[in-house]
């Protein structure tokens, strides 16, 4: 059996400006108005395509060997741990008051999953496992039907091309629905990393790409893309995490969502004709797509996190969110960091997690959380640990063991998810962090986990 190289962009520059943000190295208010020329940046989407690219590749090739099955080995878990999203409907029990952060996805428990290879899911009680849809919106309307040489690099074709589109997306819920622990079935959650807008707008991050929102053609093919993925899920149980940094470009642009045009009327008048033609009608169009054709489905959009440590920025974030549509929604996602703290250090930028940085992480979260309705999802959290040796794969990092032996803090900012995955290719991940993330994994787990509240 052999792996397919993996396709992905030469444009590679590094997302400093983002990052200096995120750690208080530029004022915020600089932040908040980052967009133009100052952020094209390409460095995680090329991350978000090689891992795209590897997973599409193993699936290829797991289909040609005619396998793909994972290990069986393990125990039920323990009453009370938390399920992984078994049971219920999907989404958020918010119908009475104060029940909105108590129960997720059928769980009352904290969820922790990760973007891992199957052995490594195999190998600890994961509640969720995340992959990316990170690819340009589908090219052309055939590729909705069969997947020729054209429609190859269109994430609905990342699979063996004699089988239908969206073989990819029905393997990962068909894997996921199959997981066992030590023995018994344990089911996980699936979730979905959706980011398409990007490349399908034809230009680069931050005000090009917005401005790609009022482009009839554009944002056609972005509907067509994401309705396809939706009827795809169906009525199985999924997160859903709709296009991270692009809500947080759009803020760098103009903090009213309804003032940015947007033709979504034109673009999509079967699912569309009621919003508006703004960035905030997109936003809740696709929330309402979702609720159209994938009833079941947990759908989340994204909340930049780069001026955390400003005053303020959590409510003011949860404001803007909420405009864009974000309480329609179930979640909202979250990304701390994209890379290990000691890839940082070997570049000479501080971005360890002290005592002071975790608390008003969580501070920014739970305001955020509470403004919006909704709970939070951490999500693509670096994998780094103290006995890396500061090496490519092998980055210093304490985000793991910091979030999962203070769970119980994570839980009271109102943070349903924690979700870990290498934000770029030079980074921790996994397979390569000696085992830690599944060590923790497995000891919180059998401690019972975190309540969530």
């Amino acid at each position: 059996m052999t792996r397919d190289s993996p396709q992905a962009t030469n444009k590679v520059t590094l997302r400093s400006y983002r990052d200096a943000c995120r750690d208080g190295t530029v004022h915020a208010s600089a932040c908040i108005r980052l967009g133009g020329p100052v952020v094209n940046v390409m460095n995680q989407y090329l991350a978000r395509l090689l891992k795209a690219a590897a997973l599409s590749a193993v699936f290829v090739g797991v289909s040609a060997c005619g396998g793909g099955s994972e290990s069986s080995s393990g125990n039920s878990p323990a009453a009370g741990s938390g399920t992984g999203g078994t049971g219920g409907t999907g989404g958020t029990d918010s119908t009475a008051a104060g029940s909105a952060f108590t129960t997720f996805m059928g769980s009352g428990t904290l969820l922790v999953g990760a973007q891992m290879d199957d052995a490594t899911a195999a190998a600890a009680p994961f509640d969720a496992r995340y992959v990316y849809l990170a690819s340009n919106t589908v090219p052309e309307a055939a590729c909705l039907k069969a997947c020729p040489e054209a429609c190859t690099s269109w994430w609905g074709c990342w699979q063996d091309r004699s089988q239908p589109p969206g073989q990819y997306v029905k393997h990962h819920l068909q894997q996921n629905a199959a997981a066992t622990w030590q023995g018994a079935s344990r089911p996980r959650l699936p979730v979905f990393t959706y980011y398409t807008f990007l490349s399908g707008s034809g230009g680069g991050e931050g005000a090009s790409e917005v401005a790609a929102m009022n482009n009839a053609a554009v944002l056609g093919r972005y509907f067509d893309d994401w309705r396809f993925l939706l009827q795809t899920i169906g009525s199985e149980r999924v997160m859903l995490h709709i296009e991270p940094d692009l809500w947080g470009f759009l803020r760098s642009v103009n903090s009213d969502p309804h003032a940015v045009p947007a033709q979504v009327k034109t673009a999509n008048p079967a699912d569309c004709a009621s919003q508006e033609n703004s960035a905030a009608g997109l936003a809740r169009c696709m929330i309402a797509m979702a609720r159209k054709y994938a009833p079941h489905v947990a759908v989340g959009l994204h909340a930049s996190p780069w001026n955390y440590l400003a005053s303020g920025d959590g409510e003011a974030t949860g404001r803007f969110l909420l405009a864009l549509g974000a309480g329609d929604g179930d979640f909202v996602a979250t990304d701390p960091s994209d890379r290990d703290a000691g890839w940082y250090s070997a570049r000479g930028q501080d971005h360890w997690w002290d005592d002071q940085k975790f608390s008003a992480y969580l501070a920014w979260s739970k305001t955020l959380a509470e403004t919006v309705g909704k709970p939070t999802v951490m999500w693509q959290l670096p994998l780094g640990n103290a006995a890396q040796n500061n090496t490519i794969n092998h980055w210093q990092d304490n985000r793991v063991d910091t979030l999962l032996s203070r769970i119980g803090e994570v839980a009271d900012a109102h943070v349903a998810a924690l979700l870990f995955g290498a934000g770029h290719q030079e980074q921790t991940t996994p397979e390569t962090d000696g085992g830690n993330l599944v060590r923790k994994t497995t000891a919180n787990w059998q401690t019972g986990g975190a309540r969530l509240r």
